[in-house]
């Protein structure tokens, strides 16, 4: 039988214990608190930092929001970075992307605090990862990575020894996920395939788990993928559906895989709600660690 592995379940079990912990916090005297970078006003943006606020009423952590219109200039958003960093009340932040076309955003990245960065992306964070491949890692993951790695946990879905294929090498996961699968608690063999790979579904038919992350929707076919192969689907493509008339959400994974498989993330449902209930993770570990 085939598991669908609920993002928004797991999420939900995540969150509920995140408010837990918050009280605690909050009983020592300390409130964590999120702090979100947005702009100008792209319609994916701005749905998704008020769903981060949306995630920060649920738990109990304060909302610190930041807003620029699209023509701001660099200096402006540094400025507004450099506010997050020295405010107290800002226990982590993310500067929403994609910034408006003229921007540096790995400049942009690198003025963050990386005892403050909630993405887990700031280049210090990233090499900490690099470095540890054992032990306890005491600064903040990557959410997306995190979140497909927890959302496996919640099902008891082992990865040590098994063949993973990542599909695409973006920051936010492709080129990262990589680092924490192969770190000794996980113990998986990765194979990272991108637009120079040849012969990809060679790569996948091989492959214990495929995480797709390219936003080529439907690329991934039946006939790429082994039985019992275990599907994380994390691309995002908006198509035009012609049969309710409207733009939707599709990710890389065709739905017809979903028989052949053991285990999926649907998408959406999958790995975005546990995007978000990581960001939220890595704000509380933040205040935790302000005790000690």
């Amino acid at each position: 039988m085939t598991i669908k592995l609920d993002g928004k379940l797991t999420a939900a079990n995540i969150k509920a214990n995140l408010a837990a912990r918050v009280a605690q916090l909050k009983e020592q005297g300390i409130e964590p608190g999120l702090g979100t970078l947005l702009v100008g006003n792209d319609a994916g943006s701005v749905k998704y930092v008020a769903g981060k606020h949306a995630d920060c009423a649920e738990i109990g952590v304060r909302s610190i929001k930041h807003e620029l219109p699209a023509d701001a200039t660099f200096e402006q958003i540094a400025d507004a970075v450099r506010d997050m960093n020295a405010d107290p009340a800002c226990t982590g932040y993310i500067v929403q992307l994609p910034l408006p076309r003229g921007i540096d955003q790995n400049a942009v990245i690198d003025l963050i605090d990386p005892a403050k960065d909630a993405d887990g992306m700031h280049p210090y964070n990233l090499g900490e990862l690099v470095l540890h491949v054992g032990g306890e890692i005491t600064t903040p993951l990557p959410c997306t990575p995190r979140g497909v790695i927890e959302l496996l946990g919640a099902y008891d879905i082992d990865l040590n020894g098994k063949e993973v294929c990542v599909l695409g090498r973006g920051i936010t996961i492709g080129r990262t996920i990589g680092l924490m699968l192969t770190r000794r608690a996980v113990n998986a063999t990765v194979t990272l395939c991108h637009t120079g790979t040849k012969d990809v579904a060679d790569h996948m038919r091989r492959a214990d788990v495929i995480v797709a992350a390219m936003g080529s929707a439907g690329f991934v076919k039946p006939d790429m993928i082994r039985d019992g192969a275990v599907l994380l689907d994390v691309g995002v493509s908006r198509v035009f559906d012609e049969e309710v008339g409207r733009w939707r959400v599709k990710g890389d994974v065709d739905k017809a895989c979903y028989e052949k498989a053991s285990a999926y993330s649907p998408n959406p449902g999958g790995v975005g709600p546990m995007t978000r209930a990581m960001l939220l993770a890595n704000v509380v570990e933040m205040a935790e660690r302000q005790l000690h």
